[in-house]
């Protein structure tokens, strides 16, 4: 299959209006990790509510007046609605043209599929209609065993790592630079170092991974964790994995003390976004609807009839770092990177908030942070090592002439 290369100029990166469709709640998977505790059958999104939701958001151009967007899709499983979204695709391409709308070339269309059926013809079409706007990211867990301790058929509890992975060929053929979301719990730490490992050789260059934000960790997951990344450090530093490849647990301006005033900033989107589900409810972030939440009640800003309340999203432009985090977060020495769901805060608060940080990850960011610095110090050690042989090979092979 001839490579289509996605043109970077139609893409105004950074200036991004994320909208969500939520187009079900159904899954072929019940992931034990998954926050979606709310999936089920039922819940499709029908023709009507997508039109009307795009209809509103390219009309009011004053309210969505960011420089490009993302067209978000979303399940449970998206690909299972692969019909529909081709469907509002289509319908969204022949609008922003007609209404010669700014977005016209500044659009892409988002996927974060468990790539169960991306090799059916319905979605291979879909891919090579859209194939320069589109972004697709299939979860793969690592090794067979790490992927199948989670990613589970619901109903018989079968893992589907053979069902994904034969697909991911095929993916990386199409989408060579894409990455991975890989998600640690506790159950599965003492597989971290070879799967990263596994899915490099799969021929992934780049693993975006994580914990968990829910309070799920144990006593002495940290630990495990730590050693882990630094098995993990030594492998990809030893084996030069670092010169092509990428794992997000390891970034060099990591586990830094923060400046309250000057890096303020909230860590995710949450306000600033749009998701829409199946009854056309709007949401600030798909995981303020229902099916996202365990204790608290939905997050509705509007609907497609009426419109964003914008007293609803209030709450949301105040949020920043300093008035959701404890002073000790604040204080922290190592506070850069110790990321925070605006959702997860809202779930886990005391009361019905979104300006109480949840901390349940406190001590992994911090291992982490150990484990980083690890990390760059013996990379830094070894290129500096490299540097001073390659020096020394060249002033032998051309020697200073000292002669008078």
């Amino acid at each position: 299959m001839t490579q289509i290369k996605e043109n970077s100029q139609e893409w105004q990166e950074g200036a991004a209006k994320n909208i969500t469709f939520i187009v079900t709640k159904d899954c072929q998977l019940a992931c034990k990790y998954c926050y979606l505790v709310g999936k089920n059958t039922k819940e499709r999104m029908p023709w009507k509510i997508a039109k009307q939701t795009i209809d509103y958001v390219i009309t009011n151009r004053d309210d969505f007046n960011e420089k490009a967007v993302i067209w978000d899709f979303i399940g449970g499983e998206p690909f299972l609605e692969i019909d529909l979204i081709d469907k509002i695709c289509d319908y969204i391409k022949v609008e922003l043209y007609r209404h010669n709308h700014p977005w016209f070339n500044s659009y892409r269309f988002n996927f974060s599929t468990n790539g169960i059926n991306y090799h059916e013809e319905k979605v291979q079409h879909f891919i090579k209609k859209n194939i320069r706007h589109l972004s697709i990211g299939v979860t793969i867990d690592g090794t067979e065993i790490k992927h199948d301790i989670n990613r589970i058929y619901k109903g018989n509890g079968k893992g589907s790592y053979k069902d994904i992975v034969k697909n991911i060929p095929l993916w990386l053929e199409q989408f060579p630079e894409a990455g991975t979301k890989v998600t640690i719990s506790s159950e599965d730490i003492p597989y971290i170092k070879e799967s990263v490992l596994h899915l490099y050789k799969l021929g992934i260059k780049n693993i975006n991974i994580n914990c968990v934000f829910e309070n799920a960790w144990k006593e002495g997951d940290d630990t495990a964790f730590e050693e882990q990344l630094i098995d993990l450090a030594d492998a990809i530093i030893e084996n030069n994995y670092y010169k092509e490849y990428s794992c997000s647990f390891f970034t060099e301006n990591l586990g830094k003390p923060l400046d309250p005033i000057l890096q303020n900033q909230n860590w995710c989107g949450a306000g600033h976004m749009l998701a829409v589900d199946a009854a056309g409810i709007f949401y600030p972030c798909l995981r303020f609807a229902q099916y996202s939440l365990r204790d608290k009640k939905a997050w509705i800003i509007g609907d497609v009839k009426n419109g964003i309340d914008k007293n609803k999203l209030r709450p949301f432009f105040t949020l920043n770092r300093c008035v959701q985090s404890s002073q000790e977060c604040i204080e922290c020495e190592v506070a850069d990177g110790c990321s925070w769901c605006q959702g997860e805060n809202y779930d886990a608060a005391d009361t019905a908030t979104i300006y109480q940080r949840s901390t349940a990850i406190c001590k992994m960011h911090k291992a982490r942070v150990r484990a980083n610095n690890y990390y760059w110090n013996k990379l830094y050690r070894k290129l500096e090592l490299e540097n001073e042989l390659t020096n020394f090979q060249k002033s032998i092979k051309n020697p200073i002439n000292t002669s008078c």
